[in-house]
């Protein structure tokens, strides 16, 4: 088995000689239980019963204008999630009632002048947008590649039909999938493809799924079939090169599912097209680590530890973590991805916009009800490539990030902790705001959100955290026994030199069944303020925070503590946080400060 370098390309490089198509449905429509049938049909009437969104030029321009994304892809999204649900309601009713619909749907998708999005209109990594989509020079970003497949797995599925409803319109579809997708792929190169050590991100395993996805539901020719296996493996391999053997995402839990699972999913369509070429792969431990990540960061319920631009509410588990847990032997993640299931069984997703997912979840969705319920142990780990301990006992659930500040989707965040008890958020990571021109530019760290003094770290002065890689935690050292869980590092290199500092040690420490600790000691020039951050309103008195019911934090070597309220308006932040956070600014008044949460 090839584990190393260039896994993908080694294992792809002597293909069989016909590549097949790739079915999206596994089985028959008629099989589905009623409780999966009955809700896709109706999500279907209730698409039926709107019209399709319509796209304005404004809105395209309005990223360009004021950064603001929201106006185009609200109404982008929302026209792609009603295609699907007319799309599978009529897979499984197969009596033509949603066919017209359909076909408008894919009408208006086939006549759009570009398919990417406005805040990646742009034709080499982190350059300017350019203001208008240009038909003659197709951008292959996310939601381009997410498109493609989406009309391609619809041509599949109700090809016949869709071809007697409206004559030509599947070739409309195949053509523009050439035009769009095919050719611009094999013959350009996108960044995220990767090139020589130049570091990819969830872009890469993301847009590569869906090419291949495209590739192997439609009837393209064997020559662009083995183009396209040739590329994405090379790409592939561009991507798992920037994984650690921990298999941890630097880029947080809500980008593990455009990561990882995106990994899974161009893995299963190039196993099954190439007559199980890929089958040693799946028993890869560091694949099978890629997989067991999202098991590890989570809390409780919908909650989990969310460094970088994760919320701290994701959506739970379901068909794609749960059969990479099977692909890859890990009982530990198919059992988590049924039991989270469970709690809803939400066997339709009428929120996600690709198609092959959506069909992957209502086929799987019978066996993740059949599979018995397991109790669930997540271990304690430290995660060294990204620097992160996650440990728990019966009442408290911690992480702590050593790392540095050049992840992707970063935050300067180094030494940060996130606290919960029984499943209630003590310390909080507050995430990211929605998405805006200046998030990804060189004003993102102007962002409140994106800074140290937002995160549960000191300021020196106003001297808060750098970004990039060379500002990190130095000298990390962790213990993991079946009492307690302990990390200590040193984070002054994760300031500036107008910070003044010499050291600041901050260690971290779960003595399991009793409290955790954290103990920092300062050496500069500058006053030290540490700022801790909370969702509920904590009571101060000298000494001590206490958030009634929950949790009471003992501060030794304090000064007087203070209290600011953060109003919450934004839309992201709200599905995770009240409309009001808090902040306590607690001076140091000597070299140590020692809190103590019980």
């Amino acid at each position: 088995m090839t584990t190393g370098p260039a896994m993908f390309a080694k294992a792809l490089s002597d293909l069989p000689e016909f590549l097949p198509d790739v079915g999206a449905a596994p089985g028959a429509w008629s099989d589905l239980p009623d409780w999966v049938r009955t809700p896709l049909i109706a999500e279907g009437e209730t698409a039926l019963a709107a019209p399709f969104p319509a796209l304005h030029l404004e809105d395209w321009l309005a990223f360009s204008r004021s950064g603001d994304r929201v106006g185009y892809e609200t109404p982008y999204f929302a026209r792609r999630r009603q295609l699907n649900a007319l799309v599978l309601a009529e897979c499984v009713e197969r009596n033509g009632r949603f066919m017209p619909r359909i076909a408008e749907g894919i009408w208006l998708i086939c006549e759009e002048t570009g398919w990417q999005l406005p805040a990646h209109n742009s034709l080499v990594r982190g350059g300017p947008r350019l203001p208008l989509p240009d038909p003659d020079q197709p951008v292959i970003d996310l939601f381009a590649a997410e498109t493609a497949a989406q009309l391609a797995v619809a041509a599949q599925l109700l090809g016949t039909a869709l071809e007697a409803e409206v004559p030509g319109l599947v070739a409309r579809i195949d053509r523009e999938l050439d035009t769009r997708l095919f050719r611009p792929y094999l013959t350009r190169h996108f960044w995220w493809m990767g090139k020589g050590d130049e570091p990819m991100n969830n872009w890469t395993a993301w847009c590569t799924q869906n090419v291949l996805i495209a590739a192997f539901t439609r009837p393209t020719s064997q020559d662009v079939r083995r183009a396209v296996v040739q590329k994405a493996a090379r790409s592939l391999d561009a991507f798992i090169k920037d994984y650690g053997d921990d298999g941890a995402c630097e880029e947080g839990v809500l980008y593990y599912r455009h990561a990882g699972l995106c990994l899974f999913n161009a893995m299963l369509v190039l196993d099954r097209a190439t007559a199980g070429k890929l089958t040693p792969l799946w028993r890869y431990k560091k694949l099978r680590n890629t997989a067991e990540y999202i098991v590890h960061m989570h809390v409780d319920g919908p909650r989990y530890f969310n460094f970088a631009d994760s919320s701290a509410v994701v959506e739970r588990c379901g068909a794609r973590e749960y059969l990479f847990g099977k692909a890859v032997g890990s009982p530990l993640l198919a059992d988590f991805a049924a039991s989270d299931w469970a709690t809803e069984r939400r066997a339709t997703l009428p929120d996600e916009i690709n198609l092959f997912y959506r069909v992957q979840a209502a086929f799987a969705a019978p066996e993740l009800a059949a599979h018995p319920t397991r109790p669930i142990t997540k271990p304690d780990i430290f995660l060294p490539s990204i620097g992160l301990l996650a440990a728990r006992d019966q009442s408290f659930a911690i992480a702590v990030k050593a790392g540095d500040n050049g992840d992707g989707h970063n935050h300067n965040d180094v030494g940060s902790v996130i606290l919960y008890k029984h499943g209630r958020p003590v310390l909080i990571d507050i995430g990211v705001e929605t998405y805006t021109k200046q998030t990804f530019s060189a004003d993102r760290y102007r962002i409140w959100t994106m800074q140290s003094a937002f995160h549960n770290l000191p300021t020196f002065g106003t001297a808060m955290q750098s970004p990039g890689e060379d500002f990190a935690a130095r000298d990390v050292v962790t213990l993991l026994s079946d009492t307690a869980a302990e990390i200590s590092m040193e984070i002054a290199g994760a300031y500036p030199p107008e910070a003044g500092l010499r050291s600041y040690r901050r260690s971290v420490r779960l003595k399991k069944g009793h409290a955790v600790t954290i103990a920092d000691h300062h050496d500069g020039d500058l006053p030290a303020t540490l700022s801790l951050l909370f969702a509920e309103r904590p009571l101060l008195e000298p000494g001590s925070i206490s958030l009634p019911g929950l949790a009471t934090l003992t501060l030794t070597g304090a000064g007087p503590l203070s209290l600011e309220t953060l109003p919450i308006s934004d839309p992201r932040l709200r599905r995770a946080w009240p409309d009001t956070l808090y902040r306590v600014l607690v001076p140091l008044v000597g070299p140590d400060l020692v809190s103590t949460i019980a």
